[in-house]
């Protein structure tokens, strides 16, 4: 690691207690000298601090690893030409970024420390706006529910066209802002590879009150538009069909797992083998399953284990925490794993394989997902 990478970092864990505050300060700095910007956000803007929060820990982590940092921040880039952002913006964010910071740190904003985190932020918008510069696709597209399907209380499946057809890969997902909350982007995968009629399906989890989800689930008709930010994420490049896979999938985490799947069916060539592991507290809860034993039905190489954490009412699925029935199988000998889901089940899922001693780099997840 170069110097001003560990300077960055270094100082980053010395703050981190104070993350709140230092982004609150951004914001607050940010509206104060650039106050036509504020409209590029929403009203609300809690969740776009904890999004904040997230970039800037993957960007401090990902220091010492270009190749992951690079694809991460020309992503982003792409990503925030949705919200109408150019090249002058980012000497603008880059002031409070830096102002905020320097608040906080106090006496261990050093001169070199400031530099290096100049430097570090300058390296973040060269790349950001090269990549959103060089992209020639839609900033954002229009899509149109044609199906809108409850599930239970608190999931829908819902079907929507965009004209022309939304790019992506197997495994990425793709951010919604609804009528019902403008300005407040959320973050869903697709539930099948790309399809040629341009239909996108969703399976969306109402959380909290008052969010874009609760929204969807509860009020979402067909004839409904949205906007649809670029493709993201980074999953169909972390896994090979020529390994054995493991896949797990918590609740609505499981789209990704579904569309990675069905690329596989439908493109080929046939993975060597592939298990999945798919839970949810009650058996009711687990709307894929069907799909998922379809597929397993019509390949060979694919085998589905349902977990519940409630005892269902028939007999077949394994009952238990999923991290804990994975753990009792123990199949991932040979094999890449793969973990989709909320963030709380990343982290206890991740943590419970490296503490049965799964290499890091044989577990796959994409780190920056919704609360």
């Amino acid at each position: 690691m170069n110097r001003n990478a560990e300077l960055v970092r270094s100082s980053y864990v010395a703050i981190a207690p104070r993350l709140d505050k230092i982004i609150a300060r951004f914001y607050a700095v940010l509206f104060t000298t650039a106050p036509s910007v504020r409209s590029m956000f929403p009203i609300n803007m809690q969740s776009q601090r904890g999004r904040l929060a997230r970039v800037l820990n993957h960007v401090v982590g990902a220091l010492d690893r270009p190749e992951d940092l690079a694809p991460f921040l020309a992503q982003l880039g792409r990503d925030h030409r949705k919200f109408a952002v150019a090249d002058e913006h980012y000497p603008v964010f880059g002031h409070a970024l830096l102002t905020a910071l320097a608040s906080e740190a106090g006496e261990l904003w050093t001169e070199e420390v400031a530099n290096a985190w100049a430097q570090t932020y300058q390296f973040m918008a060269e790349t950001m706006a090269a990549a959103a510069r060089a992209e020639t696709t839609p900033a954002n597209w229009v899509g149109e529910i044609i199906e809108h399907r409850r599930l239970d209380r608190d999931v829908a499946a819902v079907w929507v066209r965009t004209e022309p057809p939304l790019p992506y890969r197997p495994g990425q997902y793709i951010s919604v802002e609804t009528a019902q909350r403008p300005r407040v982007w959320r973050y869903y995968t697709p539930t099948t590879a790309p399809r040629p009629d341009g239909i996108i399906e969703l399976l969306v989890k109402a959380v909290g009150y008052g969010g874009v989800s609760r929204a969807i689930v509860s009020s979402a008709r067909p004839g409904d538009t949205w906007r649809l930010g670029p493709a993201l994420g980074r999953l169909p490049d972390q896994i090979s069909p020529d390994r054995g896979l493991m896949l797990i999938g918590g609740g609505t985490g499981v789209a990704p797992i579904q569309a990675i799947l069905h690329g596989m069916e439908t493109a080929g060539p046939a993975p060597r083998n592939v298990i999945v592991y798919y839970g949810a507290r009650r058996w009711e809860s687990l709307h894929a399953l069907d799909n998922l034993r379809s597929m397993s039905y019509r390949n060979r190489w694919l085998d589905v284990v349902p977990v519940v954490e409630e005892p269902p009412p028939a007999t077949g699925p394994e009952v238990g925490r999923l991290i804990d029935v994975i753990i009792r199988h123990r199949t991932w000998a040979d094999r890449d794993v793969l973990v989709s889901g909320s963030p709380a089940m990343l982290r206890a899922t991740v943590g419970a394989l490296l503490t049965e001693g799964l290499p890091l780099e044989r577990i796959h997840y994409d780190p920056f997902v919704d609360d």
